[in-house]
């Protein structure tokens, strides 16, 4: 009986994986057919290896290294700030926390959406319910001045307290959108006919339910992203929240504080708002791109449209 159970087990998760890479072979050919999501991987692209090896070029970035206020030149591309200090290895080495802080956020939050979003709507009962009274008293709450008040409480020296306050102050929007979506979708013929041929619950969950809400998933994803580095934006042009790591928010609190404004040091504020800028129109473009994929709708109006 174990052995017989265990070749179950096996074959299962055998058809899983088939099933698993066969989709990604489909989602990877599919994709590099979408222009816009091929711009925003590109662009994504260049932020993420500015991150990972610009560091390894752009060395000391707060070294007093040049003239005070000093405009664009060949010597210094991006001009210095108040102390000298180059903008350009400021701006590539923001460019790592910066991106760590939105992704992260960003995961944490959908990851907990996922979580109390598809386990209530799926699950129901005492656990739908309080799960539910959670999300709507998140919800009721607004969610920047919840923010701003939760980072200020706890304070710190590092990102990690800014990730954590951004992801638990701003999942339950999702959450309650994928319960909607699991409701739905738990009463079709298809999750009653594996119910009535003994499929286990996790395989339900991850074969049945999750791939028909992975376009949301993703969707919610994106948007959470560009979300979480806009809030760490904010959170340090205010002053919450770590000052002394370099972000695209900590460089435009620092311009911010020394009047670079006033002063018309546009090299010095610019870049980093237009570094946000950028990566969110990637994210959007990435967002376009994978919805015109994921969605069955959209997929086949492209279809007819060619």
């Amino acid at each position: 009986m174990k052995n017989r159970d265990t070749r179950v087990h096996n074959s299962v998760r055998v058809e899983v994986i088939v099933k698993s890479w066969k989709w990604l072979r489909r989602l990877l050919k599919r994709a590099f057919r979408s222009k816009k999501l091929v711009i925003g991987v590109v662009i994504l692209g260049f932020f993420v290896l500015v991150a990972v090896i610009g560091p390894i070029f752009a060395t000391n970035p707060n070294g007093f290294i040049g003239p005070d206020m000093a405009s664009p030149s060949l010597k210094f591309p991006l001009g210095t700030d108040f102390a000298g200090q180059n903008v350009l290895y400021q701006l590539i080495d923001s460019t790592g926390p910066s991106l760590l802080v939105g992704f992260a956020a960003g995961a944490l939050a959908t990851l907990i959406s996922v979580i109390i979003g598809i386990g209530s709507g799926f699950v129901g009962g005492i656990f739908d319910e309080t799960a539910t009274f959670f999300t709507n008293i998140i919800l009721v709450i607004p969610g920047l001045p919840l923010v701003l008040i939760v980072a200020a409480y706890v304070g710190s020296s590092s990102l990690t307290p800014i990730i954590l306050v951004i992801a638990f102050t701003s999942w339950a929007a999702y959450a309650r959108v994928l319960r909607g979506q699991t409701l739905s979708i738990r009463n079709r013929d298809f999750i009653l006919a594996s119910r009535v041929a003994g499929e286990k619950w996790w395989r339900i969950v991850f074969v049945e339910i999750l791939p028909n809400e992975l376009a949301i998933i993703v969707s919610n994803f994106i948007f959470m992203v560009v979300f979480a580095i806009l809030t760490q934006a904010t959170l340090a042009f205010l002053g919450i929240g770590d000052v002394t790591t370099l972000t695209w928010g900590n460089m435009l609190y620092l311009a911010n504080n020394d009047e670079a404004l006033t002063s018309g040091a546009w090299w010095w504020f610019i870049p980093p708002g237009l570094c946000i800028g950028l990566v969110g129109t990637a994210l959007a473009f990435i967002n376009f791109g994978l919805d015109e994929i994921l969605n069955p709708r959209l997929k086949i109006s492209a279809q007819k449209e060619k």
